[in-house]
């Protein structure tokens, strides 16, 4: 097998070698260079012009799982109940029947189909009540948590910024 793909090569770069003595002298090197850059694939485009890859083609923001902030947290106490578990944190994105002592809320942010944010916290019970609990930092509050997933989502709108022509007028005159 080894010898055919080795066969295989030699006879492609005789074809190569053949191709470019039929050339004129002053193209050999731009189909050189044509065929250098294409050779190498797909990855040559995802590494360096990931938008042509989608180009033409939109790909949703996706906010998966279960969104936590540190104010939630805080509110969990050693000897909760699951109930009260729930009321706080909200209903586990994961729940095993082989592990009924332990919750998992997974939280994942994905844009034009590549994770940008993954966040993982788990509760364990014992007896039914909460013994620990142990994940990633989580956000500050959730008024922090849905400012951070707008930045993600709206990026900054520098015409957000802009007074407008009236705004500029008023300003003037009121000086």
């Amino acid at each position: 097998m080894h010898r055919h793909v080795a066969a295989l090569n030699l006879s492609f770069l005789t074809y190569l070698s053949r191709l470019a003595s039929e050339l004129p002298r002053g193209i050999v090197t731009p189909v050189l260079v044509l065929f250098g850059a294409i050779l190498p694939g797909c990855q040559v485009l995802d590494t360096y012009m990931p938008a042509v890859r989608s180009f033409g083609v939109y790909k949703l923001d996706i906010n998966q799982g279960n969104y936590l902030s540190q104010d939630m947290v805080d509110k969990l106490k050693v000897g909760q109940t699951k109930q009260q578990v729930r009321l706080v944190l909200g209903t586990p994105l994961v729940t095993s029947a082989f592990r009924d002592n332990r919750w998992d809320y997974v939280y994942e942010f994905a844009r034009q189909g590549k994770t940008l944010e993954h966040r993982q916290f788990t509760v364990y019970f014992v007896d039914d009540k909460v013994a620990r609990w142990e994940g990633d930092e989580m956000p500050v509050s959730a008024a922090a948590l849905n400012r951070a997933t707008g930045d993600k989502s709206l990026g900054h709108i520098p015409s957000a910024d802009d007074k407008g022509i009236f705004g500029r007028i008023w300003e003037i005159l009121s000086q």
